[in-house]
Formats: C-alpha cells, sequence, structure tokens
C-alpha cells in the first residue's frame, strides 16, 4: 500500500503541465495512460461523460477540457491526433466517472478530490486578507519564484544573470 501512496502523491504531479499563462494542465493522452485505458475510444467515453456533467454543473466545458490535437509520428509519416488539456476539475470529473474496478481510478479520485479541495481552501484563505497581506504574499511569491528560475538558469550553464533577464524583458 506504501507503494501506492508514492505512486498517487507524485505521478499525477509528474504529468502536470503549466501554461505560459502560470494556469496548470493534464494532457488527456497521458492521463489516459496513467489511469489504465489501453485505448482512447475508451477513455473518450470517459471523458464524454465528464464533459456532460461539467454542463450539468453549469461550468463551461471549454474553460476545462481545452481541444489541442497534437501531431504524432506514425512510421513514416505524421498524422494529427485529438487531445485536451485538462484543468485539475476535469481530470477530477474524469476520475469520477472512470472504471471504478481500477484501483488506480480510486487513487485518482482521492487525489483529484483532495487537491481541488486544498486549493478551494488556499483561495478562500487569500480572499480573507487585506490589500496590504495580499501584496506582500505577492511579491513573496514572485521572490521565490525568481529564486527558482535563477538557480535553474546557473545550473544551465547560465553565466549572466542580469543579461539572462535582460533577454527574457526584451522577449
Amino acid at each position: 500500500m506504501q507503494n501506492l501512496e508514492k505512486y498517487r502523491e507524485t505521478v499525477f504531479e509528474n504529468i502536470k503541465h503549466i501554461d505560459e499563462a502560470g494556469n496548470e494542465y493534464w494532457e488527456a493522452r497521458e492521463l489516459q495512460k496513467i489511469l489504465g485505458y489501453s485505448q482512447w475510444r475508451r477513455f473518450e467515453n470517459v471523458i464524454e461523460k465528464a464533459k456532460t456533467t461539467c454542463l450539468a454543473s453549469h461550468y463551461n466545458i471549454n474553460d476545462h477540457f481545452a481541444v489541442a490535437g497534437k501531431m504524432v509520428k506514425t512510421g513514416d509519416s505524421f498524422r494529427n491526433i485529438d487531445d485536451y488539456k485538462l484543468s485539475r476539475y476535469a481530470c477530477y470529473l474524469i476520475a469520477q466517472n472512470g472504471d471504478s474496478r481500477k484501483e488506480v481510478i480510486a487513487l485518482a479520485q482521492t487525489y483529484f478530490a483532495f487537491q481541488t479541495r486544498k486549493q478551494e481552501l488556499l483561495e478562500e484563505e487569500y480572499e480573507k486578507l487585506s490589500e496590504d497581506e495580499k501584496r506582500i504574499r505577492n511579491r513573496r511569491k514572485v521572490r521565490s519564484e525568481n529564486y527558482s528560475l535563477n538557480m535553474t538558469a546557473i545550473k544551465s550553464g547560465v553565466k549572466n544573470l542580469a543579461e539572462f533577464h535582460n533577454a527574457g524583458y526584451s522577449g
């Protein structure tokens, strides 16, 4: 069971992506493999059920299930395949509509339910802060992110951080 705990804690975070605006998302094709679906068409049925739930809950499907085709190599050529960029909520709905006989589905349900609630609590806590407290918290977050960026740049061989940042600002 301890291996399953580690699996739950890391596997979903390992396939999480962050877009240029800082939003997190998961790719459906990656999630499909982790949830034990060998065929896209079967997993797509689960996605369709999740989209129906999303719509019935009065959420915009496109906000949570963004269509994102991708090119894949098949032999000597390339072809376009369907994929989705999924929000945390979309992943939660997919887990809820998945094959409950699979143990990994139960792990996904627990993970995404817990993480979704954790995010809600953080947002509620943030809204209770004064404007000064929000500013200070945001400044600390930016400082931490800048430090992380600098450490990554240094590990990648950047010698002149000022020039590195200037190039980033210049686009």
